[in-house]
């Protein structure tokens, strides 16, 4: 079946609000304290037609928690359902959650904002389907046993707090440690290439740059 296109105003709103939401997620993992009109500035939206769409800060960070938990969830189940090597489908679960970068905004807007009830449900939903991918990979003998699913949240927040240069390379860096965590996860252990180069003292050095 063909989707019917949008309109010209509906399609604006849609594009309107991703940037928005791009925006939000940039300026409120970068500083949370930021007021909402950095995000309307970065977005190249009006402030108007921000609050249209989200009447305050608090649903902002609540829609951008909401599509985070969204993501971590459909990672989990896309998991579960794979069907032939444990190791492979716990290591497709770690990269799809990495690439996600929910962790970014646990890291960043954990306690700032009141939760929704549906936040909160979505987020029950996300740890047990966190758990049951951490047992069947235990109990396939895949993943070592001394490892627990809270240890691999912290572990996804230790590689969301990797951000060096642009976000090319903060990717390729964080599947670098990504694969450095996985072979001391594995059982029996195990040495895989490592993807891309380690980082450059300039790129280290870089950091403290001060702002152009």
């Amino acid at each position: 079946m063909t989707a019917t296109p949008m309109s010209g105003r509906r399609a604006q709103a849609a594009r309107n609000d991703e940037a928005i939401l791009q925006a939000a997620r940039a300026v409120f993992t970068t500083d949370p304290s930021a007021p909402i009109s950095a995000v309307s500035e970065r977005a190249g939206v009006g402030i108007s037609a921000l609050y249209r769409r989200y009447g305050s800060k608090e649903g902002l960070l609540q829609k951008l928690c909401g599509d985070g938990l969204e993501l971590y969830i459909a990672a989990s189940e896309k998991s579960l359902a794979m069907r032939g090597d444990p190791w492979e489908a716990f290591t497709t679960y770690m990269r799809d959650i990495v690439d996600a970068d929910s962790s970014s905004l646990t890291i960043a807007l954990a306690g700032t904002f009141q939760p929704t009830e549906e936040l909160y449900h979505a987020s029950a939903r996300a740890s047990q389907l966190a758990i049951e991918v951490h047992d069947r990979a235990v109990k396939a003998g895949a993943l070592r046993p001394d490892v627990t699913a809270a240890d691999i949240a912290l572990l996804f927040e230790q590689i969301a707090s990797i951000k060096l240069g642009d976000g090319q390379r903060t990717t390729e860096l964080r599947h670098r440690y990504l694969t450095l965590v996985l072979d001391s996860l594995r059982n029996p252990p195990a040495h895989q290439p490592l993807p891309g180069p380690p980082p450059t003292d300039e790129e280290l050095e870089q950091r403290w740059a001060p702002p152009s």
